[in-house]
């Protein structure tokens, strides 16, 4: 489906989805400001890493409310509904389903109160892999799921399942029992907390308001509200906010395997991870691919928005000239109209037109930044050819994507992933290419300036550096525990929650959950 931000994904056709971004979080503890309105914004800059849903948890001191839908950001919150929001502290999450319908029940933050008159929201980027052992606790303590059927929500009742300790100390038990990628950012009444697994997979930073604090999955969010960026989360680290500032406790000893995906596609190019801008990274791809894989060509394109840096990279090292071969709808979104089967092979063409008399009788080197299924790249091939290109070289910003992600990014099985079946050859004659060609894994880390042990490349290489489970104890069913009413998938993109009446939703349909603290959860519009 077309992404928010009007950048392409790589699926052309809705029943055959391509790599789904990991979610983006967003937190901030600020007294005196508008925290649902930075929470918003915040969102906002995080809108390319989930565009089905959204939702944001406010808290005043005396009660947490979350208000949550289907949708953009944009189309999920509006002025009246922000401002309702009222309080000192608030997260928001931006949601890209990987498993589950795309209902209301699966959006987050998650919410659940606890016995000791606490209240715990809580979103999360990632995946974890024990989610049958986190079930099983939660059936141990004799906790009602109330049909949940993710891992966030899992993590959401062991939290709140420990009416005799504090939140901060119930997490600091917690969070060692999980394993897996993730980026947490949760609250209580009073307080704002943020931890990051001991791999450091998803990414999350630490930035400073005049008058708080916030954590986001990138530093973009924090440009965009008007945050210094102070630091990463570090791997294995738990940070609260509150009245008494900042503190920071450590639950695992940090092995850093931070994801290489991030590099090549997910982060926005004027982020900052470790140090290096995803943009100049990006660049200094493009540049070890050409260096790798020269053509004699007359323009050097990308196809947009993702592939941009790296073709600039590329004409600047090969001395080819760089164009605009393929223009993209600026207003594509989220739609809920799916296409009739004519539209539907039309196909790219809803989101991309070639420039005709730019390609037409010209040598083209197509820079873009993945191949998963192949579908993307075959209907330009395609398209360009149809329009005049008379050469048309396929370069690929990553190595082939030959397996699947299980921390936090929804590729497709093995079986579908186009690299596992076929070789180099094979992938380019399948698209249709003239040439083709990848940059080397060596090459993709040397541009991250990051020691490759420090990186996740499990979808090139195979190289997990969590361990699985056995079995079938991972991936998008993994319990089917009729009854405990548990079906935990092994993903926090496919939470269920009790779900709320279309009368409690009121004439919008769009539903705030409300709690003050102690016993259920009440609903109301």
């Amino acid at each position: 489906m077309p992404r928010g931000d009007g950048r392409l994904s790589h699926d052309l056709d809705p029943q055959r989805p391509g790599p789904q971004d990991a979610c983006g979080v967003f937190g901030v503890w600020a007294p005196g400001e508008e925290v649902a309105k930075l929470t918003y914004f915040g969102l906002y800059a995080l809108q390319h890493r989930g565009q089905e849903a959204a939702g944001i948890a406010v808290s005043d001191g005396s009660g947490v409310v979350v208000y949550k839908d289907l949708g953009l950001v944009a189309q999920v919150f509006d002025e009246p509904t922000l401002a309702s929001l009222r309080g000192h502290l608030a997260i928001g999450h931006t949601r890209y389903s990987t498993t589950g319908g795309s209902t209301w029940e699966n959006a987050q933050p998650t919410i659940r109160a606890t016995s000791a008159g606490t209240t715990i929201a809580l979103a999360h980027n990632g995946n974890l892999v024990n989610t049958a052992e986190l079930a099983r606790q939660v059936a141990e303590r004799g906790v009602d799921p109330d049909g949940s059927t993710s891992d966030t929500a899992l993590v959401t009742m062991l939290l709140a399942s420990r009416p005799d300790l504090s939140v901060e100390a119930a997490a600091l038990e917690v969070l060692p029992t999980l394993r897996g990628a993730f980026s947490l950012v949760f609250m209580d009444e009073t307080t704002l907390y943020a931890a990051r697994d001991a791999y450091g997979v998803r990414p999350l930073v630490l930035g400073r308001l005049e008058r708080g604090w916030v954590v986001a999955s990138e530093t973009a969010a924090l440009d965009i509200v008007g945050a210094g960026v102070v630091r990463e989360i570090e791997p294995g680290e738990l940070i609260a906010i509150d009245e008494h500032g900042l503190r920071s406790a450590r639950f695992a000893a940090p092995d850093p395997k931070g994801c290489l995906f991030e590099y090549v596609y997910i982060a926005r190019p004027d982020t900052t991870i470790a140090g290096r801008t995803i943009h100049a990274a990006r660049v200094a791809i493009g540049r070890q691919l050409a260096r790798e894989h020269p053509v004699d060509a007359d323009l050097v394109i990308p196809v947009p928005e993702s592939g941009t840096p790296a073709a600039i990279g590329y004409a600047a090292e090969s001395g080819i000239t760089y164009g605009a071969g393929l223009m993209k709808n600026p207003y594509v979104g989220r739609t809920f109209i799916q296409p009739s089967q004519t539209l539907r092979q039309l196909g790219i063409r809803l989101k991309l037109n070639p420039v005709r008399e730019n390609v037409r009788g010209k040598r083209l080197v197509v820079v873009d930044d993945s191949i998963v299924r192949g579908n993307t790249q075959r209907a330009i091939v395609r398209m360009l050819r149809e329009a005049g290109a008379l050469e048309v070289h396929v370069r690929i910003s990553s190595p082939p994507v030959s397996w699947p992600c299980f921390y936090g990014i929804d590729f497709a099985t093995r079986a579908e992933l186009l690299a596992s079946g076929l070789d180099n050859e094979g992938i380019r004659r399948s698209i249709g290419a003239d040439t083709l060609g990848y940059v080397s894994l060596e090459g993709l880390v040397a541009a991250t300036e990051q020691p490759k042990s420090r990186l996740c490349r499990a979808c090139f290489d195979g190289e997990y550096p969590i361990e699985l489970p056995a079995g079938n104890l991972i991936g998008k069913h993994v319990l089917e525990g009729v009854d405990r009413r548990v079906s935990a998938v092994g993903s926090e993109e496919a939470e269920r929650e009790r779900p709320v009446s279309s009368a409690a939703r009121g004439a919008t349909g769009h539903p705030f959950v409300h709690s003050t603290g102690g016993g259920d959860v009440p609903s109301h519009a």
